[in-house]
């Protein structure tokens, strides 16, 4: 928990009803200097003044990624007091119209995000197989697969891409549903899975996933978090489409500088840490999670990769 600040340092910070509309903002999503300036159509130099308040304060916290800083309010770390009050305030601001207009901005913004990342998608699909093996191995979609080999489980691929994995695990398995938003990606799984029976391909946002609740044995989520603008609702998404007791595998990339894999790839995210995820993990109900780094291959040119392994709780 951040540690409790005197009432009056609290209330002069959300005092001005700029720093009171960015930590709207803020409570939401976590966002760039970039997009809370296209938020709140404000210049970088108020924003950064406005944020450095907040920060000094309490009431934001900065997480770098790459060259950049991503900024987020850390509602569940406050003291109490604090939380009651930042209550108060939001009721009252939150029914502003500028309030109201700054969040459909930033929305905007992240929709934005994600038709950058679908626009790879559908430029590249045909030759996504090759850009994978290029950046991280051939073995990228194998190596993690050998403990869920168990012929009654029903397996969830999703973000399944080109279907790499659902027809790794197709021969071994009751039934695997793989899930994309992408219609190039699916037809490009088609091509390669549609032989197996045992293969339903499904069109769907990972965030909304077309699965019943409790219906799976297995979740894999290979190479996919990283495009993505929220994992953490992604990962809340798998546990309600994962049975009690059913097991989440994540395959992504360790932390990383790369910022050209933004423009030429569309990566959201450059790779996550441990603690990260394992917050996550458990913010969307899972345990015990197992995030172990994958050997490098010698002939993959990408970051170093991890596999995490984790429970979804009863």
């Amino acid at each position: 928990m951040i540690q409790a600040r005197p009432i009056f340092d609290r209330l002069s910070a959300l005092a001005d009803p700029t720093r009171s509309r960015l930590l709207l903002l803020l409570d939401r999503h976590e966002l760039t200097v970039g997009e809370l300036c296209a938020a709140l159509q404000l210049p970088q130099s108020t924003v950064s003044r406005h944020l450095k308040t907040l920060a000094d304060e309490g009431w934001v916290l900065a997480r770098a990624e790459g060259t950049s800083r991503r900024y987020a309010m850390p509602r569940t770390a406050l003291d109490p007091s604090a939380r009651g009050l930042w209550q108060l305030v939001r009721d009252q601001v939150g029914a502003t119209p500028s309030a109201r207009q700054d969040l459909l901005r930033a929305e905007r913004l992240l929709q934005e995000r994600r038709t950058a990342s679908q626009a790879f998608f559908s430029s590249t699909a045909g030759q996504w197989d090759r850009v994978r093996a290029e950046l991280y191995g051939a073995r990228t979609d194998l190596a993690p697969l050998a403990a869920l080999l168990d012929p009654a489980w029903v397996v969830g691929d999703l973000g399944c891409g080109t279907g790499q994995t659902a027809a790794a695990v197709a021969p071994f398995v009751a039934q695997v549903v793989a899930v994309d938003e992408s219609e190039a990606m699916l037809a490009a799984a088609r091509e390669r899975v549609g032989h197996h029976e045992t293969v339903a391909l499904r069109s769907g946002r990972l965030e909304a996933l077309p699965i019943d609740d409790a219906s799976l044995d297995v979740a894999v989520l290979s190479l996919v978090l990283h495009f993505v603008v929220d994992p953490a609702a992604v990962l809340r998404e798998a546990a309600r489409a994962l049975r009690p007791g059913g097991c989440l595998l994540v395959v992504d990339m360790e932390p990383h500088e790369r910022e050209d894999y933004r423009a030429t790839m569309g990566h959201l995210w450059l790779g996550f840490s441990a603690e990260q995820l394992g917050a996550w993990l458990g913010g969307a109900g899972f345990a015990a999670p197992r995030i172990v780094p994958l050997a490098p291959d010698p002939q993959a040119k990408g970051p170093a990769l991890f596999t995490a392994r984790a429970i979804r709780l009863q």
